[in-house]
């Protein structure tokens, strides 16, 4: 039985992935967050322990860190205007938070992390697929944020022994992201609210959708493995916006009203990412097309509304 901890584990990747430890079995998951944004009603409690903490806090993170083989590092200030807006709070969250975590991981002798990271804040507006070779130019301070998380794992891997990876996630998307921001969650809680969707630009920009259920089969492999280093995960596919909002048509049944404005400074326009190495070292093989994963995520969405509750399960 391997024991792990989930960082932010009570959000919408850090839910998926105590799900999917827990039904695939051999695993006893800890959760620990801070519940700014997920909450623990919306974990099996009767499965998962529950910390309640934050990462800046050394005292929080030893109560979840001891007895534990291995770490799912997802807690972070994931949004890239809120850190252009307040780096220093993006900062502490991210950089602070990392650091608190391998330090205690290396006192305390766990030996792996599997560490979430990004792909296009890190490497820039470059042009796609990006990869691993890459050299790093973000555009924001979320992306230098990360950049420096790869940079300490590598940096603790080397020095004592604390195996990492850092999973550069595309754009996640799937069901029990409802408080998520991201462009998926946002549209379609836009849609169930009669409202209109904001496209910043013209719609040609270009992002990689991969659905959680791939997503959290790859976490699994990384932390079964010895893969080390910065691993791009995505569908290997670019996708526009204007090719996303057909498909939420397709999917949703209705006509959408949306509004062009301006692009937004510090956000890439085109990325996507080439995933040959975690086909590689993971074994990772996506499965889930757009339209399937949409529509199950529409399908949630749909049922949460209807209950008025976050989580209809």
């Amino acid at each position: 039985m391997k024991n792990v901890l989930i960082t932010g584990g009570a959000g919408f990747i850090g839910r998926h992935v105590a799900a999917h430890l827990i039904d695939h079995g051999g695993y006893t998951v800890t959760a620990i967050d801070n519940e700014s944004l997920g909450d623990r009603k919306h974990l099996d409690l009767d499965r998962v322990r529950f910390v309640e903490g934050d990462l800046r806090s050394r005292e929080d993170l030893r109560s979840a860190l001891e007895g534990q083989d291995a770490v799912v590092h997802l807690a972070a200030d994931t949004r890239v205007m809120d850190s252009i807006e307040d780096p220093a709070t993006n900062f502490d969250n991210n950089v602070n938070g990392t650091f608190n975590l391998l330090q205690l991981c290396r006192e305390l002798g766990v030996g792996r992390v599997v560490a979430a990271s990004t792909g296009g804040a890190i490497l820039g507006d470059v042009e796609p697929p990006v990869h691993e070779e890459m050299a790093p130019h973000p555009t924001s301070p979320y992306g230098a944020s990360k950049l420096m998380l790869e940079g300490y794992l590598s940096a603790y891997a080397s020095s004592y022994g604390v195996s990492g990876c850092a999973l550069r996630f595309s754009n996640i998307y799937g069901p029990r992201s409802f408080h998520k921001g991201s462009v998926v969650a946002h549209f379609f809680k836009r849609i169930l609210a009669g409202e209109p969707l904001v496209v910043y630009g013209d719609g040609s920009q270009t992002r990689d959708y991969l659905y959680s259920g791939d997503l959290v089969v790859a976490i699994r492999s990384a932390i079964e493995g010895d893969a080390e280093g910065a691993i791009q995960l995505g569908t290997g596919r670019g996708t526009t916006l204007n090719e996303l909002l057909d498909v939420m048509r397709t999917v949703t049944g209705r006509e959408l009203d949306v509004r062009y404005e301006d692009f937004r400074a510090g956000e890439v326009r085109d990325t996507w990412c080439q995933i040959d190495k975690a086909r590689r070292v993971l074994g990772f093989d996506p499965t889930t097309g757009l339209e399937q994963g949409l529509r199950e995520t529409w399908q949630w969405f749909q049922a949460a509304a209807e209950q008025d509750d976050e989580d209809p399960a």
